[in-house]
């Protein structure tokens, strides 16, 4: 198929906005970009008015991040998180994009989206940060709290909410 030079110029100029837009404005890219490792642990859960706890069914996700500081309070952060669930034993995977907040005195507060690959699921994730700085190194540890929205469809097709309370806790960079 022969392309048009129209359809040749409009794909150019295309990848010329794209590669503008990738690249630094700034040689300081190390203050710009950060990123984050850690455990979530999801402490209750209450769906279809019923409250599952972490002793009812153990799950532990390990959240990583990468970081993207787009001024001196604000960020975007992209998040990963694979969950582990023991019974029924199962691997899920969360994609997590969000921005986050800086407040004072170490604290953040952001607002993520949630897709979950493995399932028919999808919502928002609040958060409150409080990060720690560790004496004579560049990165800190952190204590989260994250409450969960889920909207999700059942495998018989019913439509259901689901709210819960974990804790993030890890080493962010």
């Amino acid at each position: 198929m022969i392309r048009s030079v129209a359809s040749i110029r409009s794909s150019l100029r295309l990848v010329a906005l794209m590669a503008m837009i990738a690249v630094p404005m700034r040689a300081q890219a190390q203050d710009r970009l950060g990123g984050h490792f850690g455990a979530v642990f999801p402490l209750a859960t209450h769906a279809d008015g019923e409250t599952t706890t972490i002793g009812d069914d153990f799950k532990i996700g390990f959240p990583m991040g990468v970081t993207v500081k787009t001024s001196d309070r604000w960020a975007f952060d992209l998040e990963l998180v694979p969950v582990i669930q023991n019974d029924p034993l199962f691997v899920s995977l969360t994609v997590h994009p969000g921005i986050i907040r800086a407040l004072s005195g170490g604290y953040a507060a952001g607002l993520r989206m949630a897709f979950d690959v493995s399932a028919a699921s999808w919502g928002f994730t609040p958060l409150v940060n409080r990060g720690f700085a560790v004496p004579g190194h560049s990165y800190k540890i952190f204590v989260e709290g994250v409450v969960p929205i889920r909207f999700q469809q059942t495998p018989a097709g019913d439509n259901r909410t689901s709210i819960g309370f974990a804790v993030h806790t890890g080493i962010g960079f």
